[in-house]
């Protein structure tokens, strides 16, 4: 695993790892997009050992966040969703820069699979595999969590944010600590109907639909966060790619849980991971079928 910092033009740093298979050259770049509130460290054991198997895998800390927000006060931290983005694509970028020849695959976990709908250069990138993610609309929310979200995003959120200058969601125990303007702008997002796209207008759904590479959705059948619905809700605002949900019991990999974090836990190395990498074959297959169907018609 080696460690790098991005600096960008707005001056953001962002803490990157990046995990390189030994031996033969990776057969693919794999960026791991991540939760709200979840830091990269979260994911070093799947990343570790996605390189095992032979692919480049990079994971990042958005801005204000886990390694990137070093040291400082996250009430001095100015970010949005719309920045947060950017600091994704910039981690795109130095993995397509590092292996221009290989496909770039990501694999978005919750947060992680709805801002690639902000990408400004999505035809970089070969297709995405979506892990426990939804709209976040509240009314598609697990049910549990429906019953109390409400009292959440009009009474906890607005309330902390203003007496700490920034969402304590350490302290509370719920979600993580945020910066102020990411966790008002999800939350405009999750009041919303149409989620980012019915929040940010039309120019949003325009970016979405820029989208073209193929989206898989692994939507858990035991997720306490994200329903069904709520995958599907996600998956329709990329209009334009081709797009597959799968469903994951934990009975189909002799589980008893699985959840909104379990996917990237240790107990499932020899389950869930092996079948990610087949999926990821899966949409290099519907990236090929769909780049001939170009050909031909320009032919």
């Amino acid at each position: 695993m080696q460690t790098q910092t991005l600096q960008l033009e707005d001056g953001a740093r962002i803490a990157v790892r990046c995990y390189v298979p030994p031996g033969a050259p990776p057969r693919a770049s794999l960026v791991i997009g991540p939760a709200m509130g979840v830091p990269q460290s979260f994911y070093e054991p799947f990343a570790g050992w996605l390189a095992q198997q032979g692919h480049a895998v990079w994971t990042f800390d958005y801005r204000g966040s886990g390694d990137s927000l070093e040291g400082a006060s996250l009430r001095a931290v100015k970010a949005d969703l719309f920045d947060w983005a950017r600091d994704y694509e910039a981690v795109i970028d130095a993995a397509k820069a590092a292996l221009p020849d290989a496909p770039l695959y990501l694999l978005g976990h919750s947060l992680g699979a709805q801002l690639p709908g902000f990408l400004q250069k999505p035809e970089q990138v070969d297709g995405l595999v979506s892990i426990a993610a939804g709209s976040g609309y509240w009314r598609e929310n697990a049910p549990k969590l429906k019953r109390s979200v409400l009292y959440f995003w009009f009474v906890v959120v607005p309330l902390a944010t203003r007496i700490w200058g920034y969402f304590p969601g350490r302290r509370l125990r719920i979600v993580g600590d945020l910066p102020r303007g990411v966790i008002l702008q999800w939350r405009k997002w999750c009041l919303n109907p149409h989620y980012s796209v019915g929040a940010e207008g039309e120019l949003a759904a325009q970016s979405y639909a820029r989208v073209r590479f193929p989206l898989l959705a692994l939507s858990m059948t035991d997720d306490e966060m994200m329903t069904l619905a709520g995958t599907r809700s996600l998956v329709s605002l990329y209009a334009s790619a081709p797009s597959v949900v799968e469903r994951i019991a934990p009975a189909d990999v002799q589980a008893r849980r699985i959840g909104h974090f379990g996917f990237f836990r240790e107990q499932f190395s020899s389950s869930l991971w092996p079948r990610l990498v087949d999926q990821l074959q899966r949409l290099a297959s519907i990236a090929a079928a769909q780049q001939a169907g170009v050909a031909q018609k320009t032919a």
